[in-house]
Parts: structure tokens; sequence; C-alpha cells
């Protein structure tokens, strides 16, 4: 009954006594609500990183804990960027745990794992081709929904793949239609963690890690550069919702006899979307290759 909770937060670490200049801080606050907060990362790199880690933990409520790992910060860190998001939300349908059973989930390498597979019957957002299947799950209140994306074919490497460009994944959601589906779907829960200085740099953001890169717009010198960036992400989806406890269920009457619901079955890897219905904004991403793990 509270609705869903979104929390976007961000935090810049600086090291005690170095020179910022006042234009790059003043950027921070205007633009992202962002205070310059001092550490000594010099004298104590340990403490550093075990302060920063549980802000991010509190701003996640206890689901994100050592974002950075132990090392991650030494005694040459200048600055730390953080960043933190946290989702809580009820499914606008939630499921009837009594109508979730074990069942067979089927696995890129041909073997397959028993998990808890929910089920429902509701309208949802769909659409189909030849090579996608799309369902839309909102959340209560209209405003946010989970879109899922998957074959048929068994090939989920070429189907992920061809999901490179946004535009294929703005395509697909702009052709779902209000569907009755009889829908199967494991729940799951998983945690992951990247370390992203590699995948960056190989998608040509080379010279921010390098000795050679400029960032004297922060401090008036070319001293800087970027030791990695991390990023951690918790994700739990069940009978009531997304990251969620408890949700009160609605029942909605119908007058009419409701049409045969098309039959959706997620037994096989899927990628999920979370995002914002008005803007068009993805706040996760992820897929699920194995929910039994």
């Amino acid at each position: 009954g509270k609705g869903f909770r979104l929390n976007v937060v961000n935090a810049i670490w600086g090291q005690k006594d170095y020179k910022f200049l006042s234009a790059y801080l003043d950027l921070l606050a205007e633009n992202y609500g962002a205070g310059l907060r001092v550490l000594d990362f010099i004298s104590d790199p340990n403490q550093s990183r075990e302060i920063i880690n549980q802000w991010v933990s509190d701003q996640t409520e206890g689901r994100i804990k050592d974002l950075i790992p132990e090392g991650g910060i030494n005694i040459f860190a200048r600055l730390v960027l953080t960043n933190a998001i946290y989702f809580n939300a009820a499914w606008k349908f939630p499921f009837e745990p009594e109508a979730t059973i074990n069942g067979q989930f089927y696995l890129i390498d041909g073997n397959d794992v028993i998990v808890p597979m929910m089920n429902q019957t509701e309208y949802f957002g769909y659409a189909k081709s030849d090579s996608y299947l799309a369902v839309e799950l909102p959340y209560d209140g209209d405003e946010l929904s989970m879109v899922i994306l998957t074959n048929e074919t068994g090939k989920f490497s070429d189907f992920e793949n061809a999901l490179t460009f946004f535009a294929t994944v703005e395509a697909i959601i702009n052709d779902l239609q209000s569907t009755r589906v009889a829908l199967t779907m494991p729940k799951f829960e998983f945690e992951s963690e990247f370390g992203l200085k590699e995948t960056l740099m190989g998608m040509g953001m080379e010279e921010p890690f390098l000795d050679s890169a400029d960032f004297s717009g922060m401090t008036g010198n070319a001293d800087l550069y970027i030791q990695d960036v991390v990023h951690k992400a918790f994700v739990s989806v069940d009978e009531a919702g997304t990251e969620a406890a408890a949700a009160s269920g609605v029942i909605v009457g119908i007058v009419s006899i409701p049409p045969e619901p098309v039959t959706v079955t997620l037994d096989h890897p899927f990628v999920f979307l979370i995002r914002d219905i008005e803007t068009g904004a993805i706040l996760f991403i992820g897929r699920i290759m194995n929910p039994g793990e």
C-alpha cells in the first residue's frame, strides 16, 4: 500500500586537503546533487573503502554490500565517484504463492534444472514474431514495468546479440499489445559483480584509464586518471514483486467471457528489463541463464 521505492543517489569522495576546482564542485552540486565528502585515502585507504561501502549499503537498504573489494582503494586514490540505485515494487497482478510449483528450466548447454515456477493468467503486454517473444509485467501504480525478452528457437546467444542496439528493444516494446496471457516464469534472486575497466576500454574509452588522461577540469592539473570502474547489482523476483516482501491483491471483475489466453512458459534463458513507462528509461537490465544457481 506504500507504492514503489526508487532511490537514485550519487556521492563523490575526495582526498583530504586535495585541491578540486570550485567550478567542478559547483557542477556536481547543481547537476548531480553530489557534494564532496572528504576521506583520507593516503593515511587509511581501507577505512575509506569501508565508509564508502557502508554508504552504498545504506542507500540500497543493505542489498549491495562491499561494492569496492578489499584492495580496491590504495594510497594513490584521490577521488571516488559512487552511484547507487535501489528499486522495490509489488506487481500490479501478484502471483498466488499456492500456484507456484517446481518445474524444469532448460539451460543453453542442453541440461535442465528444477526450480520454483510461478503461474497466473492475466492481461499483460505481449508481442511475438519469428525472432522474439516479449511479455510486460506492470508494477503496482502503472509507472514501472518489467519487460521479459526471449525467443522460442533455442538459439539464445543469437537472440541476445541481436539486442545490442537500443532501437531493437524499443521497437519490440512498441509492438506490445494487451493480451490475456497464461504465464509461467521462475522465481529468481541473484547478485552480480563486474569490473568494467577492460570492457570500457574495449568499447573505445581508453584515454581516461591512461597516464595521459586529462581531468584538468577537476583540479586544474592533468594528474588524474581512472584506476577502475566497479559495478554490483542485486535482483530478487518472487510472487509479490521485485525485492518485495508482501503485496495486497486487487481483484478485478469481468462481465464477459474472456478470450482464450496465449501460453507463455519462460522455461529457458531470457533477458529482463525494468523500465520507467513514461520516459522509457531502463533502470535495470539482466539475463536469467540459470535461476537455480
